[in-house]
């Protein structure tokens, strides 16, 4: 079969014209369709325009011809992806009724289990590890008959902020191939960012969707704790973990979310009656504006630099212009919260990755007896900031240093929660810039692990808190996207929605800017 170059799959205008949405206006001259977002991308296939087939193999291309330098991927299945469009393809010539993303490919972060599917958590102590069942998330993507693409790149079991902690590859920025793409799930976003796929499944713990998002440019939502099932996501620190959306555009991640979105009886967490009506959320915030939204917002000058402090107060008043109504926010806890979030989560990684014996799954390191090959095994193929953060949860947990450690995390946890109680008495959603710097250097802080752990320093709170929190493009500083973080109240996510959509009608599509960068590094 000859296939087509990544870039030959054209459109042009007067054929899109009607697929704009209500706020989010057509393309202006000829398309690329790997370049497009996903509700373009579904409308597309519903009409025909286009098979899910062409769809697939513009994103395939666009892999393979990048994914060496940007190492966002860990493992790709092509010809499950092409299966799934073909039955995509079928299943519209015969009229059967099918969800909006049908068709659309999506590429799933590595901690989430995919049966005929290699799932290894980044980490060594998994190689080569199929699962004999899919997550749940998964089993909704599936019959929404959206084709995985593979499994992407991330630090070992969630624990780092820059993919650097991969067992296997660090994934680069596709903005400056010589910076992070944030973690933990730098691949997902560096993916979506890169044109490698237009949409993508990540978890969330500390920040490990929103901090990539940050990085490369894109949108990435952590939904309400609770919101979106669990059950088969490897876990890292249980009362934290949340899977949600990775994607170029604030719509596409209310339509993804509303597919992954929902009560499961498998989680014990999940929560019955949910407001599932992300997209429509999305439509009345692009149309509607940001008039009379109440905005709260905590200065960040402590503990952002400069230029993005100057950045965010400059989105603020350009808001403030649309007649946004601003309100500057106390929020007396937040110095505190990454460090009670560090405590706590060690605790409960050191608890769960207790179970990593290589005895029930996962290759073996033999010894002379069992407990001799468990602990060999543990020693070989964890890495280092794993055995890092088990050992500090251990001690944490340990008699005499649990009232002092754990317990006065637990106490801070409350508090930041009774902080955001009253702040959302006042404002309808709290902004923030979602880190304290742009993308840095790979290898700058790999071996400072205090300056590392910084990088959390705003997306923690709502972690801690169980809030929905999203990262959105904010500007451009120094030739690297930064992103802008919107926290709502729990189980009102679609505020993050509308109040996304309406702030990215104002700031503008930031991609305009990724050829006109005058950083040094090397680009994709």
């Amino acid at each position: 079969m000859i296939r087509r170059a990544p870039f030959l799959i054209l459109l042009r205008f007067c054929r899109m014209g009607k697929m704009a949405c209500s706020g989010y206006p057509p393309f202006q001259g000829r398309i690329v369709l790997s370049e497009m977002p996903a509700h373009r991308l579904a409308a597309l296939i519903r009409s025909k325009e286009v098979s899910a087939l062409e769809v697939a193999e513009s994103f395939i291309d666009n892999i393979e011809a990048s994914d060496s330098r940007i190492c966002a991927f860990l493992y790709t299945d092509f010809s499950y992806t092409r299966d799934v469009a073909r039955r995509v393809d079928e299943e519209l010539k015969s009229a059967t009724k099918l969800s909006p993303l049908a068709g659309v490919p999506i590429a799933v972060k590595d901690m989430i289990l995919t049966r005929d599917m290699p799932t290894t958590a980044g980490s060594k102590i998994l190689e080569g590890w199929i699962p004999p069942y899919n997550a749940t998330v998964i089993e909704r993507i599936s019959r929404a008959r959206m084709p995985i693409l593979g499994k992407t790149n991330q630090d070992e079991f969630g624990m780092g902020s820059s993919t650097e902690y991969s067992a296997y590859k660090t994934t680069r920025n596709p903005w400056d191939l010589s910076r992070t793409a944030g973690g933990s799930g730098g691949g997902s976003s560096a993916a979506v960012s890169a044109s490698q796929a237009p949409l993508a499944l990540g978890t969330d713990t500390g920040g490990s969707i929103r901090l990539p998002a940050h990085c490369t440019g894109t949108v990435g939502i952590r939904p309400t704790y609770g919101s979106v099932s669990r059950y088969g996501v490897i876990a890292l620190a249980s009362s934290f973990d949340q899977v949600g959306p990775c994607s170029s555009n604030i719509l596409d991640a209310a339509l993804l979310h509303e597919v992954i979105a929902g009560y499961d009886p498998a989680d014990a967490v999940s929560i019955k009656d949910q407001d599932l009506n992300f997209s429509q959320a999305a439509y009345e915030g692009a149309n509607r504006g940001i008039s009379g939204v109440r905005l709260g917002f905590v200065n960040p000058s402590n503990w952002c630099n400069s230029k993005i402090t100057d950045l965010f107060g400059r989105t603020l008043k350009s808001l403030e212009s649309e007649g946004a109504v601003l309100h500057e926010v106390q929020f007396p806890n937040f110095d505190h919260a990454v460090q009670a979030y560090y405590l706590i989560m060690q605790a409960e990684a050191s608890s769960n990755l207790s179970r990593y014996d290589s005895i029930r799954f996962g290759p073996q390191e033999m010894a002379a007896s069992a407990s001799g090959t468990v602990s060999k095994t543990r020693s070989i193929r964890f890495g280092p900031e794993v055995k890092r953060r088990i050992l500090l949860g251990t001690h944490i947990l340990s008699a005499g240093y649990y009232d002092d450690f754990y317990m006065s995390a637990q106490k801070i946890r409350l508090l930041v929660k009774r902080d955001f109680a009253k702040i959302f008495s006042l404002v309808d959603v709290l902004l923030l810039p979602t880190a304290p710097t742009p993308a840095f250097k790979l290898g700058e802080k790999i071996d400072h692990h205090t300056s590392m752990y910084k990088s959390d320093t705003a997306t923690t709170p709502a972690s801690l808190a169980g809030l929905p929190a999203g990262s959105i493009p904010m500007g451009v500083i120094d030739g690297l996207p930064v992103g802008l973080q919107i926290i709502a109240p729990g189980q009102f996510d679609s505020r993050v929605y509308s109040t996304g959509a309406a702030i990215e009608q104002i700031i503008g599509d930031i991609h305009a800017m990724k050829n006109t960068k005058h950083n040094t590094g090397q680009t994709a």
